[in-house]
């Protein structure tokens, strides 16, 4: 009966020793092939992910460029504030000459009407 256990006992030491051997001869190949099968499935996803990353990245560099220019705008304007008040100034020097203008015209007008014809004077006939 001993002898029977033992050789149980040497018949599964056996056995495990040869599954071990066994996977480790084939220990590479299989993980070569569940390396394979994981890139075959996560591949799509992540090619999805680097389109989609790219995608943002034009979005964004998109909204950088606008910011940019704004902000290149808005320091033009501040640098501008020089123009606008040469601006003013012309304006009010054209808006006083204009007043000065309609002021002489004004002028003329009421001395021209002093100086023409009264009513019911006498006209000029050249008879023909």
């Amino acid at each position: 009966m001993e002898d029977q256990e033992m050789q149980l006992k040497v018949r599964r030491v056996t056995d495990k020793f040869t599954e071990s051997m066994y996977v480790l001869a084939n220990e590479p190949s299989v993980a070569l092939y569940r390396l394979q099968e994981h890139v075959r499935r996560s591949l799509p996803e992540l090619v999805q992910h680097k389109t989609d990353m790219q995608s943002w990245e034009e979005q964004s560099q998109g909204a950088i460029y606008t910011v940019e220019y704004a902000c290149s705008a808005v320091k033009s304007m501040t640098n501008s504030s020089l123009y606008f008040k040469n601006i003013d100034a012309l304006i009010r020097q054209a808006t006083h000459m204009k007043e000065q203008i309609n002021n002489s015209q004004g002028r003329r007008k009421r001395t021209a009407d002093s100086v023409g014809p009264k009513e019911g004077g006498e006209k000029h006939n050249t008879g023909m």
